[in-house]
Order: structure tokens, then sequence, then C-alpha cells
């Protein structure tokens, strides 16, 4: 009941974006679903012709189908980037094989009796195919469309992740924040919305056969007028594009603060953090947040915007970890501070660098580093226990996992299983609450607006002063959770909003306040 009162609460609260994404959603549906049925009903009506070739055409549209549809929206990133195109395609390949089979299936099915019967009036195969055959086909091939509909619906969820918009934003975003009215508010638009279409399509299966030219005429008609829904909310776009990863769309200290505090509009996206560099290098967007040790600012020459409200609270770095293991592993608190003031920024920034940019792995670089300290020893194969780590789905939390899992194995008895890139913060600091991991690297910044929520009269009394910070997360995560910070590692790796330097330099944005400011001019 409670879930159910916070999610009306949100639709109420974000209604405007609830229905702007709706059209999207039913735009990019719709515009995949169309081209779909050119496509695959010529296929349909070619392989009825020449049969040997329908095992060919079914098996190929078969696989396609079985391929995991964001592996799929994965491989079409390389070749078209992001946003609406490759989207488009993967759901366009999705919805080939129900309309392909049914076309098929429902003009071979057609009795040969009536076939017979129109050739002996004088009819041309031309003439047979529509007026014979497609009419009385196209119950069956209207199912086939239903049914790629409510599939691509469904799939079409997943095109938020390479910013192509839809319900999935808000999918994705509760996901990561793990907020179930968000999510609600993605997913039961979007099952309305395939069972609304789904009933619309239906009627046109009691259609008389004399009406059906007409209804087809009608049809593309409403395919074109929905799938340009698309491209509406675009057209209120402002001068700048911003990608930002779902969890910095709706945390406390990301985008709902620089609403709040800077008075930032811009045209945003919603797109899968390891997506983001790649997608502003290619000039696909203009606007991204970010993290200040990330090795591709250096890499891609991008420019941080001063954060001059100071919004962004310090983010220094810790091992989070169960007080109930280290009370059953004393050494493990020992080990673990190990770490402990060995990391500054320009050395996490560095080692970023090295597995974003050079492409090495995080344990190889990771190990590069304790040995120059002089802290990596071989690992001891004890059997005392095993301790499980966790970590986000960014490279440096990677490489810190890494680090803790080779500093545990050569300094104690206890082996390690690593549970890596699980989602956003939300998810990690669950499965540590909920025991299925022991510890994992977070940011002081993080614990106190995330996972506290803490008032903002309380972090403005704080500061911003990472002693305080850090002193103040300590207190409360010990209170309430029963949770331990363990001494910072020695880097500030605080969330940050970038451009290309280039692009920075030639319209003189070098603050926050500076791009609020172009933005608002006429």
């Amino acid at each position: 009941m409670e879930t159910m009162n916070e999610f009306f609460k949100f639709v109420n609260q974000e209604s405007d974006k609830l229905l702007q994404q709706a059209l999207v959603h039913s735009g990019l549906t719709f515009l995949s679903l169309f081209i779909a049925i050119l496509v695959s009903v010529p296929l349909g009506i070619l392989i009825s012709r020449r049969r040997k070739l329908s095992g060919t055409v079914l098996g190929i549209a078969g696989i396609l189908q079985t391929i995991p549809s964001i592996a799929l929206l994965g491989f079409m990133i390389p070749l078209l980037g992001i946003g609406a195109r490759p989207a488009i395609v993967a759901l366009f390949l999705y919805a080939l094989l129900p309309i392909i089979r049914n076309t098929y299936t429902g003009i071979v099915g057609v009795d040969a009796n009536v076939k017979e019967a129109a050739m002996a009036m004088g009819m041309t195969d031309w003439q047979i195919l529509w007026k014979v055959e497609l009419p009385l086909a196209f119950p069956v091939i209207l199912a086939g469309i239903r049914t790629a509909t409510v599939i691509t619906v469904g799939v079409a969820t997943l095109a938020a992740y390479i910013a192509a918009g839809g319900l999935g934003e808000f999918i994705f975003g509760g996901i990561a924040l793990n907020n179930s009215a968000m999510i609600l508010a993605g997913a039961i638009p979007a099952a309305l919305l395939a069972l609304f279409f789904d009933f619309l399509l239906s009627r046109l299966q009691h259609v008389r056969i004399k009406k059906i030219k007409r209804v087809l005429v009608t049809g593309c008609i409403l395919f074109i007028a929905i799938s340009s829904l698309y491209f509406v909310p675009s057209v209120f776009g402002s001068k700048l594009l911003a990608g930002f990863p779902p969890e910095f769309m709706g945390r406390n200290d990301g985008f709902p603060a620089l609403k709040n505090r800077y008075h930032l509009k811009i045209n945003t996206v919603v797109i899968g953090q390891a997506l983001l560099y790649d997608a502003l290098k290619e000039k696909q967007i203009d606007v991204i947040s970010g993290y200040s040790t990330e090795g591709r600012i250096k890499a891609f020459h991008l420019k941080i915007l001063q954060d001059d409200k100071h919004i962004f609270p310090p983010y220094f770095a810790a091992p989070l970890v169960r007080e109930d293991i280290l009370k059953s592993y004393p050494e493990l608190q020992s080990t673990l501070n190990l770490l402990s003031g060995k990391i500054n920024d320009s050395l996490m920034t560095e080692m970023n660098y090295r597995v974003d940019y050079l492409h090495e792995s995080p344990g190889e670089v990771a190990k590069d580093f304790l040995e120059k300290k002089g802290l990596y020893q071989n690992p001891r194969n004890g059997h005392k226990g095993t301790v499980r780590i966790g970590s986000k789905i960014f490279t440096e939390q990677y490489i810190l996992a890494e680090m803790y899992k080779m500093l545990i194995e050569g300094y104690t008895d206890l082996n390690v299983t690593q549970r890596t890139g699980l989602g956003g913060t939300q998810i990690c600091f669950g499965a540590l609450t909920n025991n299925q991991i022991d510890l994992y690297p977070e940011y002081t910044g993080t614990g106190l607006q995330v996972i506290l929520s803490t008032p903002q009269r309380v972090v403005d009394s704080l500061g911003g002063n990472e002693n305080e910070v850090y002193n103040y997360v300590k207190s409360e995560f010990k209170k309430q959770f029963n949770i331990e910070w363990l001494k910072p590692i020695g880097f500030n790796n605080t969330y940050a909003v970038m451009m290309r330097q280039h692009q920075s330099e030639r319209l003189g944005i070098t603050t926050i306040s500076r791009l609020v400011n172009y933005l608002s001019k006429k």
C-alpha cells in the first residue's frame, strides 16, 4: 500500500516528464514497427512463392529474436552510435520474426480451391495476391503484427540505456536508486501501452474484407502519425544536450541539485554510465556528469566546469564494511586500512586512464600499484573463511575491489569472492545490508546525500569539510546500520559536470553558472 501511495505521488510530481516519455516510447515503438511491416510483409510474400527460401529467412529472423536485447543494443552502438538509430534498428530486428512468419503462414494457408477458382476466372498472379490471398490472410498477418507490437513496446524500455528515451528512463533510474515508485512509473505505463495498442489492432480483425484497403491506408497514416511522436519532445530542446546516467538523474546531489541550486534548464537524455564519455567525445551530447578522477578526462580532452556554488560535497573513498564481519575476522580492519592515505587524486586518475583508455585489466593495474607501494604479497590460500567484496559498475570500483582482494588474500588466511558491477549505490548498499556482500568501496558524499538522505540544513552545517562529513557518516552508519566506515583511501572523487574542452573554450563556459547563463540567452 505504501509503495502504491509513493507511486501515485511520484506520477503526480513527474506527470509532464511521464507524458513526454510515453510519447517518445510510442513513437519509437511504431517507427520501428512501421519499418518492420514494410520489410516483413514483402518477405513473407516472397517466401510463400519460393518456399525453398522459407527455412533460411525464418531461421535468420529466429536467430535475431534469440539475441538478448541488451546485447543487440550493444552491438548497434559501434555501428550507429547512441540515441534513436541503434534503438530503431534493434527494435526493427526484433519485430521481423512474428510478422514474416504470420504473413507466410497466412498466405500458404489460403484454401487451394479458392486460388484455383480465381485462376479459372482469369485473374493474374498479382490480382490473386491482392484480391484473394492477402484479404483472406489478413487476420493471421494482423496477429503477427500484434505480437510484434507487444514485443517492441517491452524491448523499447531498454532503449533508454543508449539515450533513446522512453519509459525505460524511469525503470533504469528506479533500479539505480532502489526506488520502487520510479520503477512502477516506467513499468505500468509501458504495460498499459502494450495492452492499448494490442486492443486497437485487435479491432481491425473484425473488419470486412471489402474495407481492408481503406483500413490499410488509414493504418499507414496512423502508424506514421504515432511514429512522429518520437520527434516531438526534441523540438522544444535547449541549445545544448546533456547526458546523465540514471542514478545522477535521481540523486539529491545530482541533477535535482543542479536544478534547485543553479536553476539549470537543459535538454537531457538518460544514458548508461559506460557510454557517457564516448558519447561526449563523439559529439552526440554536449554536457555530462562524471567523476573528477575519471581517466578519460585526460584522454578525451574534457573540461570540468567549476562547481562555483559548491553543491557537490566531498566524496572521499573508503571501505564500507559490515560490523559483524569485522568482529568475526578482526584482522580484516587493519588489512583494509593498509590503503589508507595511499592513493591521491592524480594516482587514481592515472589508474583509471590505464584501464579505460589503455585497456589494461583492473587486476593488472591494481597489482602494479600495490607492488610499487610495497604492499603486494602472494596469496596465502588460507581456509579460515570467505569475504565477499562488491563494487559498483564503473572502472575505479573494479580497481579498488581488486586491490582489496589482493590485500586480504596476501595478509590474512581468508579467501575472497567478488560480486562486482552491482549497478548503482542503492543496489550495492542493499547487497551489503542484506548480507549478500561484506564490503565495498563507497564515497563519503554519497553516504551523506544518497544513503542517509541528510537534510540540507545538516549538509550546510558541515560546510563541505571533508573531516566533518566523514565523521558524520561514520557515526550515523554505525548507529543506523551497524556498518563501519574504515579509514579514507586518500582521493576525493567528487561529482563533476563536463564538456569537451574546445567547446568549453569556444563558448566561454568554465563554470556551471556560466553554463546556466549561456543556456538562458535567447
